[in-house]
């Protein structure tokens, strides 16, 4: 039986429906989604603010307000109440980190689309890139040349549940920019490896801007992945390893981990040793849907759910197996990021 094709107010009023669907999932990844205000990123940041004069733990606050607090890991940190810089920027993600920030931020419309803005250390905008897609993870490597980001997107025939990801890279020194890292040439479990369901996203970069470690989805497993930019190829090393993060020394990386099936509190932190592949589940016991960030080399910082609907807080945990269990860092905040004077 034919059905009768849809008329132009039902496609718009289900193509509504599926964006916010979309929306929704993606809360649960960046705590900080737009919410219909009509903003996007602002391409100047506050008058005199950089990266070197207001150094510290930058977040997204309410609403995607950028700022910085300080902090120092010696003392008590950062903490609610601590006075804070407003950057000047609205991004839903924000990651800076030697020479070099990204903000991305979506845009309000039935198509959508994501604006990503690489920022200089003066918040001033280098290079705006448009894509499709749902902001969900970004991250720059240790130098400031190479920016990474992932969005959700839809449309994808072989994903049951009508979205998938889409990450893409950009070489801030050469302008090469590659929208959609699948094109990687990838071994699975030492074999070459072809399949349209291949999903890649939280790309964290080693200090030589050309390795990289992301998370491979694929026929309903996830693997950890090593991948060289100059070779264009990635290796799978590990099972089970959600959105990675390299550690500042580059030995160990912390991951997300399903420990269960279903929706329901299904991942814990842990850390790999590189060298050994021992992993170790951190104190915090909650299930953390969020690619933590290494304030240094042993303090995790990381989103969860608010109190109040569509919130986040921020909390440390240390890095290892101590009995120290995590911190509430700031309140209402997500997207940590370090940032050191100099670079």
């Amino acid at each position: 039986m034919t059905l009768p094709p849809l008329s132009l107010r039902a496609r718009i009023i289900a193509l509504t429906a599926a964006t916010a669907v979309l929306a929704t999932i993606a809360v649960g990844y960046t705590v900080a989604a737009a919410d219909g205000d009509g903003r996007s990123p602002q391409s100047v940041a506050a008058p005199g603010l950089t990266l070197d004069n207001a150094p510290g733990l930058y977040h997204a606050a309410r609403k995607g307000n950028v700022r910085s607090a300080p902090y120092s890991s010696s003392g008590t940190g950062a903490a609610d109440g601590v006075r804070s810089r407003n950057t000047g920027l609205s991004c839903d993600r924000f990651y800076a980190s030697g020479q070099s920030a990204v903000c991305i931020a979506s845009h309000p419309g039935i198509s959508q689309k994501t604006k990503v803005n690489v920022l200089d250390r003066e918040l001033n905008t280098r290079r705006t890139v448009v894509v499709g897609g749902i902001p969900n993870r970004a991250r720059v490597s240790p130098s400031g040349r190479m920016v990474a980001w992932t969005l959700f997107v839809s449309g994808d025939s072989y994903a049951s549940s009508s979205f998938s990801t889409r990450s893409g890279i950009l070489d801030t020194r050469t302008g090469y920019l590659v929208k959609n890292v699948e094109t990687l040439q990838l071994y699975l479990e030492g074999r070459r490896y072809h399949a349209p369901d291949v999903n890649y996203w939280g790309i964290t970069f080693a200090d030589d801007d050309n390795r990289f470690y992301a998370t491979v989805a694929t026929k309903g497993k996830t693997y950890l992945v090593e991948g060289d930019i100059r070779t264009w190829k990635a290796r799978t090393l590990r099972r089970n390893v959600e959105c990675p993060s390299l550690s500042p020394d580059g030995t160990r990386i912390a991951f997300k981990k399903r420990v269960r099936e279903g929706a329901r509190n299904p991942w814990r932190l842990h850390v790999l040793e590189l060298g050994t592949m021992r992993e170790t589940p951190v104190a915090e016991t909650r299930s953390v849907d969020d690619q933590a960030a290494w304030l240094d080399d042993s303090t995790l910082a990381y989103a969860l759910p608010g109190r109040a609907k569509g919130t986040s807080d921020i909390w440390t945990v240390p890095a290892d197996a101590s009995a120290a269990g995590p911190s509430l860092l700031l309140s209402d905040a997500s997207s940590p990021s370090m940032v050191v004077a100099g670079g």
